[in-house]
């Protein structure tokens, strides 16, 4: 099949005033709990929070050890050990810090999150005699598969099969971003791994953050391969549109955002962009403003430089085949990268098959909501659809 990505051309501002789409644009800034836990300067508070970080830390190198270890190994039974509440239950002793509130719960169901057991996740996931659901989990721009350990883990508990995708550059595929020049570069890992299911096996792709062009590019290329198709704060686009052009709408960046972003210029500065590194100081304010500070070090360590390039894509999206796969977006209400008013537009451009809502969670729910985008994943995968005439 033949290459469907355009080529691409920037516009004749500066470089450096691209604006990337995980930097968010100019909205009321929340104040970063760690300029909030700072404010005492007594001696106890300075060697309690000094056992909070180093508590932080090791936690943080734990979680991304057995992480890694599951993918060398395929030990599922190792994402299972790790608690879904490490951010909040046996916390350190001197920890003093405030929580933010935990007061979301999904829109499109009833039951109390905390509820949530592993009997009530299987019959959620139950396929009626069918093969099992078989999720494939496509991480955003910087992230890697390391991001999803916990809805890795929740999915296994709720005997579905899963498996998380490492982009080109991203994760533990270690590649050199700024050599990245296209969407079928960066999404290869996807593309392969589709191409090596079997012909009538389907699964249900869930794409977040630039992670959305990526599976809007499968799908395009591999529509009989997917079933469904899962936006979480992601970039959906419409045909011949790339997510630079989602973003230049939004204008008015904050001195904050500014420094949130640092271009990398490998072929020099008087020409575009190659990557875009986090100043990993203003991740928290960001894109982790509700998830807990175990998995805010976690990124910290393990986030990579995102390339430029497959920003300024066009994408060429047909009805045939990308239109052929149900489309479902799943929008985040505290979100600085990605606010909710850009998802609406992107949801109003071109519709879905259906919205939902997770409510009180920042830019990464699979940190700091978890369980309650589990059970999205879940609800979505068992609505019926018809498709091509046949209905599953």
């Amino acid at each position: 099949m033949g290459n469907s990505i355009a080529c691409f051309s920037l516009s004749k501002s500066p470089a450096k005033e691209l604006l990337p789409p995980w930097i968010a644009p100019s909205a009321p800034h929340r104040r970063s709990r760690k300029s909030t836990s700072s404010s005492s300067s007594s001696p106890a508070k300075k060697t309690s929070d000094l056992l909070d970080e180093s508590y932080i830390k090791q936690q943080a190198q734990i979680a991304s050890m057995l992480y890694h270890h599951h993918l060398q190994n395929n030990g599922a039974d190792l994402l299972l050990h790790l608690d879904r509440s490490v951010s909040t239950k046996n916390p350190p002793p001197s920890s003093s810090s405030k929580k933010l509130p935990r007061r979301s719960r999904s829109v499109s169901s009833s039951t109390p999150l905390s509820s949530l057991h592993l009997p009530n996740l299987q019959d959620a996931a139950k396929n009626d005699g069918q093969e099992k659901k078989h999720f494939v989990l496509v991480h955003g721009g910087g992230f890697g598969a390391w991001c999803w350990y916990k809805i890795i883990a929740l999915l296994k508990e709720a005997k579905c099969e899963v498996d998380a995708i490492d982009l080109t550059g991203s994760g533990a595929n270690f590649c050199d971003v700024t050599s990245i020049k296209t969407i079928p570069q960066y999404a290869k890992p996807l593309i392969d791994f589709l191409a090596n299911l079997a012909d009538d096996k389907e699964v249900i792709l869930v794409g977040h953050d630039l992670g959305g062009a990526c599976i809007s590019y499968a799908m395009e290329m591999s529509p009989s391969k997917v079933s469904r198709a899962v936006f979480v704060a992601a970039t959906m686009l419409s045909n011949g549109q790339s997510a630079l052009d989602v973003f230049s709408k939004q204008s008015g960046l904050t001195e904050m955002n500014q420094r949130a972003q640092k271009f990398v210029y490998a072929n020099g500065e008087k020409q575009p962009p190659t990557a875009m590194d986090y100043d990993k100081s203003l991740l928290e304010d960001f894109l982790f403003n509700r998830t807990p500070s175990k998995d805010v070090a976690l990124a910290s360590v393990s986030m990579r430089a995102v390339p430029f390039a497959p920003v300024t894509e066009k994408l060429c999206l047909s009805a045939e085949k990308y239109g052929s796969v149900p489309r479902f977006y799943v929008k985040t209400d505290d979100d600085f990268a990605i606010p909710e008013p850009l998802q609406e537009a992107m949801i109003q451009s071109d519709p879905p098959k259906q919205v939902f809502q997770l409510k009180g969670t920042d830019h990464s729910p699979f940190f700091s909501k978890p369980q309650a985008l589990l059970r999205l994943l879940l609800e979505i995968s068992n609505i019926p659809q018809v498709r091509q005439g046949k209905q599953d």
